[in-house]
């Protein structure tokens, strides 16, 4: 049984909006991480806007793909079974290691009640290990199905795959974020950011694709288009 402290079993979720957040995150990183760090992870944000990689990336009024991964327990999950009862939030996210994505989950699980009370589900994507989003799952309290795309094939699909450049997997590695035992692969490869709406029919109502990993969608703009607005 694994015991948690009383501050680990009640926390606090924070209810400001995701983009103070986000900005609160990144003026840790750039008080605390080297410059010559934080100029990699810029140069490949700069590339990858560049490359067009967004405008590769599905957008609203096409069609999704399905698809049929496994939860964070084991567990398949289809999107068509999950379109048949309502619209569908699907997350893209880079993993568990990464701070913008786990602060961007917070805050669609701090959503998911209206989620599921305008008749829509709410899932997330990442090429981590089911075990992984089994500990992230846990870890941060999260209520709705983390699903685990092996070798990025789903988000291949949806058009938002990258290499991860020489340079910056060497700080990766540095600071032990270690894709291949993350992910199960030595690809290194991870999906850019993106959340998509999705119709019962599968029809994307809604679409962001974002090269710039701090920088997400704010739940409430999500809602309004659950809602139809």
């Amino acid at each position: 049984m694994k015991w948690r402290s009383l501050e680990e079993a009640a926390p606090t979720p924070d209810a400001r909006p995701l983009c103070q957040i986000l900005a609160e995150r990144k003026e840790l990183i750039a008080q605390y991480v080297l410059p010559e760090t934080q100029q990699v992870h810029a140069r490949v944000v700069r590339q990858l806007r560049e490359q067009g990689i967004a405008n590769r990336a599905l957008t609203a009024g096409m069609k999704a793909p399905d698809l049929e991964l496994k939860d964070q327990n084991g567990g398949l999950v289809a999107s068509a079974a999950l379109r048949s009862k309502g619209r569908l939030v699907i997350c893209f996210f880079r993993g568990r290691w990464c701070p913008f994505c786990v602060a961007q989950l917070q805050a669609m699980n701090q959503i998911l009640p209206q989620i599921q009370q305008a008749g829509a589900t709410l899932v997330a994507i990442s090429p981590q290990t089911v075990k992984q989003s089994y500990f992230m799952a846990d870890q941060h309290r999260l209520r709705f199905p983390l699903l685990s795309d092996t070798g990025n094939l789903v988000a291949r699909q949806f058009g938002l795959v990258y290499g991860v450049p020489d340079d910056q997997r060497s700080i990766y590695q540095r600071t032990f974020v270690n894709l291949p035992f993350t992910n199960g692969d030595d690809s290194w490869e991870l999906p850019i950011p993106a959340t998509y709406v999705l119709s019962t029919d599968g029809k994307i109502l809604y679409a962001s694709a974002n090269p710039d990993y701090t920088e997400r969608p704010e739940p409430a703009e999500i809602l309004l288009v659950i809602a139809g607005q």
